[in-house]
């Protein structure tokens, strides 16, 4: 078997994707390419856990937050050599060679693409202190500095980093305001009677929360024209700031893949074993690849749930030693359940599936429209399924319990095995 196997993306996708080499046998070299100089971390905690962590300045450095937020190393990739905090540049596959930022030049026998994605940020001109994005520690660090009882925070995009991120905020004694530009926080992938449901929890609290705007404009502060003191919302309000969070989506990271000739349009594109187009040697793993899952219409797409990238790691492996063993792939489908969680108020919403496929709800426990003017668990138990015509595609609850959450897994689990099965 060819011996190297470089890896380009040194979060989780990345990390998964070494163990699972390793674990299926692999035993040439491994090195995994990363943009951070950190180690791998999980991230959903940063928009909680690290920006509502007490106040500490003892316990406050990087090194502290990183130990954690940090993956624990298993014992089988003791061996695998690291390049951390020199990015990848570009790439010739036919080649088979990786360029890296500092210059070093490495050659692959296999290739795993895993460099994630990276937020977008609002294209205003103007003060550019006390703007902020949550994507790494380093950012989650620098916007929990600025979190003060008083601070005035405008939280850009109601989706679920920008809802936790204000929640958050709001808990640590922040003016929160939302601006979202749909009708609805969390309509995409909730609807609009779950997202108005947390609406009336964020209000509840003292999230004030702006739909359909969006911030026209920035404004500096008399005494220090690089820090900003308000925004202008679309409509032409004027908020007073000293924080504005852009929670407003993200671009993959496929720069460095230019000029080999891929499709690139939104990710990388890939077929159901996780092989980049035409190039039996290259995978990818993540919220970077977009492929086809066979139980949701096989129509091609980016998923980014924090389950993907373990998931699409042990499929990306497996098709890749198969090539480099020279043996065929598993004759499988894949088609990975995808699952979140976010916390909001106290409230746990935990989902499987596919809700923004549904093309309508039924609500199967509890009551979204109970007062939480008093308090937000008054939603706890309530349950939410989604369903195309009558098959059901995704489920959504608040606050379940253990079994509850396994029931309602196993029918969509079931539901979309039928899928596969027809």
């Amino acid at each position: 078997m060819p011996s190297h196997v470089v890896i380009v993306g040194g979060s989780m996708g990345g990390l998964r994707a070494a163990e699972q080499l390793i674990a299926n046998k692999f035993d040439g070299v491994v090195t995994i390419v990363g943009d951070e100089k950190h180690m791998p971390y999980n991230r959903p905690p940063l928009s909680k856990d690290v920006l509502a962590a007490e106040r500490d300045d003892q316990n406050s450095t990087l090194d502290h937050w990183h130990s954690s937020v940090a993956f624990r190393q298993r014992k089988s990739i003791a061996d695998v050599r690291w390049r951390l905090g020199s990015p990848a540049v570009s790439s010739d596959l036919g080649a088979k060679t990786v360029t890296l930022a500092d210059g070093e030049v490495l050659n692959y026998d296999g290739l795993v693409v895993a460099t994630g994605l990276r937020p977008r940020r609002l294209d205003l001109p103007g003060p550019q202190s006390g703007r902020h994005v949550i994507r790494t520690l380093d950012d989650a660090i620098g916007l929990r500095a600025e979190l003060h009882p008083g601070t005035r925070v405008i939280v850009v995009g109601g989706g679920f980093i920008g809802c936790e991120t204000a929640a958050t905020a709001r808990k640590l004694g922040c003016e929160v305001h939302i601006v979202e530009p749909m009708a609805v926080p969390m309509i995409r992938p909730l609807g609009e009677e779950f997202g108005n449901a947390l609406r009336r929890v964020h209000e509840a609290s003292g999230v004030h929360i702006h739909t359909g705007l969006s911030v026209e404009a920035v404004v500096a502060a008399a005494e220090d024209t690089s820090r900003l003191s308000a925004v202008i919302l679309t409509d032409g309000t004027r908020l007073g700031a000293d924080v504005l969070v852009e929670s407003v989506g993200s671009h993959p990271n496929v720069e460095w893949l230019d000029g080999n000739g891929l499709d690139l349009g939104n990710g990388v594109l890939c077929d159901n074993h996780m092989r980049v187009e035409s190039r039996p040697e290259v995978v990818a793993v993540g919220d970077i690849a977009r492929f086809p899952d066979p139980a949701t219409g096989n129509i091609p797409r980016r998923i980014e749930h924090w389950c993907i990238p373990t998931d699409t790691a042990k499929r990306a492996a497996a098709t890749l030693i198969a090539h480099l063993s020279d043996e065929p792939c598993p004759d499988v489908p894949f088609s990975p359940l995808p699952s979140f969680w976010s916390d909001q108020f106290g409230l746990r919403l935990q989902g499987y599936g596919s809700p923004g496929d549904a093309d309508h709800i039924s609500v199967l426990e509890g009551d979204l429209s109970a007062p939480v003017d008093q308090d937000p668990s008054a939603l706890d138990g309530t349950v939410v399924g989604y369903y195309q015509g009558s098959r059901l595609v995704g489920v959504v609850m608040l606050s379940p319990s253990p079994v509850t959450a396994r029931n309602y897994r196993e029918a969509v689990e079931t539901s979309r095995a039928a899928v596969l099965t027809s």
